[in-house]
């Protein structure tokens, strides 16, 4: 073979490989979001705290809770972060209770006998009336729209919406009426499909009507409950995330701060506190940098990934 064509293959090979080691790889991008902002005063706190780390970049709100309107008031006042609402149907603390955003008596099987919601979601699926759930879930999302919360996205609170596949329609159907994202997944995580049967008996029917409406969804979700020691559950999520596959990945945290008011509402405050540390500690951000993972709001999931 003369020695020109064998230059010209070389520079051929060398053209391939610079171009596929440049070439970039599929992103990961990551939703942190803290659950439960509006609960307590030091729940409120600790998420706000998150938002402004720069790590935390998404936060949803539970509107029938007594600390509200403190956290509404923020988000009005600080539009350029990410705020969902924290659709709520039980209220799960023994001593700790709230009642509905809507009246009782329109929303009546929505409530335990002291007028407070039912304590966890066996009872909202064996109790609640679609009607009713709508009428109330409605209520939170116009009630927090009437304080100026500048609405990003839709979720659930420990996933009661997903408890019956009425319930579910009604979830889904709210997306599509405010036009708004919901947590909901490209494909049936196998794990939800278990532990939720009427969200895997639904969800062909509400991926088609979210795509319909360009409503962006989910490729992964990530959320751990356990563990009381500092660095292992640190180690845990470090662990987690490095482990994420490209695509759109929320992972949820709860924060909070490990004081009198919120011991005296759950047991599990130590376990937000340590959520709050981390998810506002300068190693997180580079950790996650390191990993070349990019942090992403659901505004930013909508208007520039869903696209992609």
């Amino acid at each position: 073979m003369p020695s020109q064509s064998l230059s010209s293959l070389a520079k051929f090979f060398l053209f391939l490989f610079c171009a596929t080691a440049n070439a970039e790889a599929p992103t990961r991008y990551l939703i942190v979001h803290s659950d439960d902002a509006g609960m307590s005063h030091s729940v409120n706190i600790a998420t706000q705290d998150g938002l402004e780390s720069g790590i935390v970049s998404s936060a949803s709100i539970m509107v029938p809770c007594p600390w509200f309107k403190e956290f509404a008031v923020y988000a009005k006042a600080h539009p350029k972060y990410d705020y969902g609402i924290h659709l709520t149907l039980n209220c799960e603390w023994g001593l700790y209770r709230w009642g509905p955003v809507a009246s009782r008596d329109s929303v009546s099987s929505l409530v335990d006998p002291t007028g407070c919601l039912w304590s966890n979601v066996e009872q909202v699926a064996a109790h609640a009336k679609a009607e009713h759930v709508k009428i109330e879930l409605k209520a939170q999302i116009d009630r927090a729209l009437e304080f100026g919360v500048p609405l990003s996205h839709l979720d659930t609170h420990m996933g009661a919406v997903l408890c019956r596949p009425d319930i579910v329609d009604v979830y889904v159907d709210l997306a599509v009426e405010y036009n708004l994202p919901i947590l909901f997944f490209k494909g049936m995580p196998p794990e939800l499909g278990k532990e939720y049967p009427a969200l895997a008996s639904q969800f062909q029917k509400s991926v088609s009507k979210l795509t319909e409406r360009k409503l962006p969804l989910l490729d992964n979700l990530l959320q751990f409950y356990s563990g009381n020691i500092p660095e292992q559950r640190k180690q845990k999520y470090f662990d987690e995330i490095a482990k994420t596959p490209p695509g759109v990945t929320q992972l949820i945290i709860h924060c909070g701060y490990d004081n009198e008011e919120l011991r005296a509402i759950t047991d599990s405050s130590l376990r937000r506190d340590q959520d709050r540390a981390i998810f506002t500690d300068p190693k997180t951000l580079m950790f996650l940098q390191d990993q070349k993972i990019k942090l992403i709001t659901w505004k930013q999931f909508r208007e520039q990934v869903s696209g992609r």
